[in-house]
């Protein structure tokens, strides 16, 4: 796992070594064990490297045999093993054990479609020097990042924006169309930055520059159909095979391995099948909140004991958040408020004196239809047939008389659904996110935002963002079509982002077997009843793991990574995030009126409604126009 970064110059100038310094040092904490640097006319590409494969000889760049080909790679390749006896039998020569240096190879005999060969997480640069060539590549489910842009005829790319920002000859704009989408999303999508001209490479996407010109390529997509049509038996065991084929490949490493373990129903079946292969008890590190109502620790120790791992757990309190929210603005570099990133970056600052590798359960939820909005879509539809003086007089009424003061986690509070009926006529039924997840609604931002910047921002549009990727998969069903969306939209931009940047920000690699893109491929083409079912999600998934679970694990109803915001931002912190929003002269008042601010911490405060989730993005956004 390392970080990579560099430019190209159409007019073949010298490469300027304080350029490519000044960017890979922003990358230290992706890298510390060393760095590598390739320079020639037209071209720059460094590195920090992680080391977890081949420690002795996979330092970074690497050239092929003739020296015509040099790459720099973030990532793993968990087919590498296979590969490298395939390429060697067809006559390549290897100067290492490493995986980036099945990729050159592959390039030579596959060229551009060398991607397609690749079993992993990764991103990277290949330089063809006889062609002068540079091809940009991302992994299929976008677990690992690369930003880049284009600056008349010179590209430059980098593993992160603030890297990337530390390359360009000057500053850009912030684009105020992505600022307006993160405040519906609390993410902004790829491949929009928040900056003008600054771009993130898609998910399973290639990106070709020559002679100053662009080209991508789109490599993978996904296919739902023909649904599998085998007995329920067969299908479970197949599934118990395929997840333990993804978790065995993600066990290879040269240094020490564990995981993070949650409590939920996924995580806790990657560290059974992790400890139904390891020879030595695995690793494991939890994080729980003092609000027992939010913490998971009890399911995760259940797991823990039953499996007799090397079990590590921590409490996050509210003082843990003034000092670390400043480091996670740095580490996103734009707008970021998905508030469970703050206990993520911590479980990882704990994780790492003890491994460096750790695998986790993300993806589950996203390929099995785990989350609930994904039963209560169908019910929001027929809500919406209801005769109008129900949907207009009724619910808001009900909405009014019981205000959502609940702490409970989001997701598990019936008055959340309640008080989210509210806006189901204003947001498109395939805008399934948008409907049960959005943090400010359309006259919410209209109300916060300055009214000479309003137009601007609204150049793109979160639903019809959303709605745009539900259509792309035409002909589907309504469940595998809001997947599709949600798996080209939420995961790469909010769920992986947040994964990998507060692992690498305590140099610390995670690994999702959920996410390997066979098993991805698999669980797409099964039928719509083995996913969901009635309201219940991952069916297939909890019947074929039943019996490796603890009772209370299996029944636990989903509860999510979420904190406890509501109840901070009216106690221990309220003062705080009030100073940061509304004292002096803020860069947030630039493009958002203080007195829509102040009411909305008002609200919060008199617990007429919780802006809990309102207030946590609008401190990241301050954060991160401050840092």
């Amino acid at each position: 796992m390392c970080g990579i970064c560099g430019y190209a110059f159409a007019d073949n100038r010298p490469s300027n070594r304080a350029i490519l310094e000044r960017m890979n040092t922003a990358l230290l904490h992706r890298g510390p064990d060393s760095d590598g640097f390739f320079q020639s006319p037209g071209i720059g590409l460094a590195m920090r490297r992680l080391a977890i494969i081949d420690l002795s000889t996979g330092d970074q760049p690497i050239s092929n045999e003739d020296g015509s080909l040099c790459i720099v790679f973030n990532g793993e390749i968990f087919n590498f093993p296979d590969l490298h006896e395939k390429l060697v039998a067809g006559g390549h020569t290897f100067k290492t054990r490493s995986d980036t240096e099945c990729i050159l190879h592959l390039y030579e005999d596959y060229g551009d479609d060398c991607v397609q060969h690749l079993n992993g997480q990764f991103a990277f640069a290949l330089w063809d020097i006889p062609r002068q060539r540079l091809l940009l590549s991302r992994d299929r489910l976008g677990e690992k990042p690369l930003y880049y842009s284009q600056v008349g005829d010179c590209l430059y790319f980098s593993s992160e924006l603030p890297s990337l920002l530390l390359g360009l000859p000057f500053r850009p704009e912030l684009d105020l169309s992505a600022i307006d989408l993160y405040l519906s999303l609390q993410y902004i999508p790829d491949p929009l930055t928040a900056y003008q001209g600054v771009c993130k490479l898609l998910a399973a996407h290639s990106l070709i520059w020559q002679n100053g010109h662009i080209e991508f390529k789109h490599y993978w997509k996904l296919d739902y159909a023909p649904k599998w049509m085998q007995p329920l038996p067969e299908l479970e065991e197949s599934l118990r095979e395929k997840l333990r084929q993804a978790v065995r490949i993600r066990m290879l490493s040269d240094v020490p391995l564990g995981a993070h373990l949650s409590g939920g129903i996924d995580s806790s079946i990657i560290v059974a099948l992790m400890a139904e292969m390891s020879p030595h008890p695995v690793e494991t590190f939890s994080v729980g909140f003092e609000e027992q109502s939010f913490s998971e620790l009890p399911y995760a120790r259940a797991v823990a004991d039953r499996y007799s791992t090397h079990h590590h757990e921590f409490i996050l309190s509210y003082t843990d958040i003034p000092a670390s929210l400043q480091k996670l603005a740095l580490h996103f570099g734009e707008p970021f408020a998905d508030s469970s990133a703050l206990p993520l970056y911590l479980l990882s600052k704990i994780t790492r004196p003890h491994v460096t590798v750790a695998l986790n359960g993300d993806g589950g939820d996203d390929i099995f239809a785990g989350y609930l909005r994904y039963g209560l879509d169908p019910w929001a539809d027929a809500y919406l047939r209801l005769p109008g003086l129900l949907t207009k007089k009724l619910v808001p009424a009900l909405a009014h008389l019981f205000p959502d003061r609940s702490v409970s986690p989001v997701g598990t509070s019936a008055l959340n659904g309640l008080h989210r009926l509210e806006q189901l006529t204003q947001i498109a039924p395939h805008a399934s996110i948008l409907r049960w997840g959005s943090f400010f609604s359309p006259d919410q931002r209209r109300d916060l935002w300055r009214p000479e910047f309003w137009l601007e921002s609204q150049a793109h549009n979160a639903e019809e963002w959303l709605v745009a990727h539900y259509e792309t998969l035409p002909g589907g069903s309504r469940l595998d079509r809001t997947l599709h969306s949600d798996l080209e939209t939420y995961l790469p931009g909010d769920l992986l982002v947040k994964s990998d940047r507060m692992s690498m920000a305590a140099s610390l690699e995670g690994r999702s077997p959920f996410l390997d893109h066979q098993l991805v491929e698999w669980v797409a083409r099964l039928p719509e009843d083995h996913k969901l079912h009635g309201r219940q999600g991952k069916r297939l998934l909890k019947q074929a793991f039943a019996s490796f679970l603890p009772e209370n694990v299996l029944q636990h109803t989903k509860q999510g990574f979420s904190i406890p915001l509501g109840a901070w931002f009216r106690g221990p912190i309220a003062s705080w995030s009030r100073s940061l929003l509304l004292e002096g002269e803020r860069k947030l008042h630039t493009l958002f009126k203080p007195g829509s601010i102040g009411r909305l911490l008002n609200e919060h405060q008199s617990g007429r409604i919780d802006h809990g989730k309102r207030i946590w993005a609008l401190v990241m956004l301050s954060l991160w126009m401050e840092g």
